[in-house]
């Protein structure tokens, strides 16, 4: 009889997209220690695969140790991003400051309430999915566009623009907005699109 091991996965979220050296040094030391795979998502984390249960708790606190943060039941979704105005010439908007400022808007939040993802892009080609994510938040050079009900998979959704012209801190307010109602009208995991034409949803499409 053939005995099977047991295997899983780690994945190390990563904001903006940003891998620090320490970690991604870390990571491939252990991948090498425990013979893992190395993955990098499309959600831009980073994730350690085909780890053995007995040794997940040690990687994870030699990660951890070096500020790894991971995915988890009731985390608040890592923003994706484009890499914005500083280096790319089509950018105009800078994603990664958008999403760390969304991220410090809800830091501590103890539970958020799953199936919802947030893009931000730095520009109108939307190169990091704006309009096929729940929540979506293009720079223009006139400020920051909103779309919601974006999704992808075998029936994709265009997200309805529904704010134009925001500010960093009107970005963040009509975020932080979105997450409430999210919360406050679903009990297992939703994605916007179901939520966008419940009679109160909070905003309507403009063009």
């Amino acid at each position: 009889m053939t005995n099977t091991i047991t295997t899983t996965r780690l994945t190390i979220l990563l904001p903006a997209g940003r891998l620090p050296l320490a970690i991604m040094d870390k990571a491939n030391a252990l991948a090498q220690k425990y013979q893992l795979e190395l993955y990098l998502s499309t959600a831009q984390n980073l994730r350690l695969m085909g780890i053995k249960e007995e040794d997940l708790p040690a990687i994870r606190e030699e990660l951890a140790a070096l500020g790894a943060q991971f995915k988890g039941p009731g985390k608040f979704p890592i923003p994706r991003v484009c890499i914005g105005v500083r280096d790319c010439s089509m950018g105009v908007g800078d994603p990664e400051r958008i999403s760390a400022l969304i991220l410090a808007k809800f830091q501590g939040r103890e539970k958020t309430k799953q199936k919802f993802k947030i893009a931000i892009s730095g520009c109108t080609l939307a190169c990091s999915g704006v309009l096929t994510t729940d929540i979506g938040i293009m720079a223009t050079r006139k400020g920051f566009d909103l779309f919601v009900g974006g999704k992808g998979g075998p029936s994709p959704k265009v997200g309805r623009r529904v704010l134009r012209d925001l500010d960093e801190q009107g970005v963040v307010a009509a975020v932080a907005e979105l997450v409430e109602f999210h919360d406050a009208h679903t009990e297992t995991k939703q994605r916007m699109v179901k939520l966008i034409d419940h009679p109160e949803f909070p905003f309507k499409e403009v063009v």
